[in-house]
């Protein structure tokens, strides 16, 4: 029965395929909940401070 796997390393040029292929990079993560979570933080902050202040 044949086997219908290929194995790199049984061919030359494919196994520097193989060897040469660079793995693809996952995407770079979004900066976005981190900005709005310290803006959140920043507006609790100078409320904390003006109630304080004022109160």
């Amino acid at each position: 029965m044949p086997d219908n796997t290929v194995d790199p390393s049984g061919n030359t040029e494919a196994f520097r395929a193989f060897t040469q292929s660079t793995p693809q990079e996952p995407p770079a993560a979004s900066k976005t909940p981190l900005i709005i979570g310290v803006a959140v933080v920043a507006v609790v902050l100078v409320a904390l401070i003006a109630w304080l202040a004022l109160g």
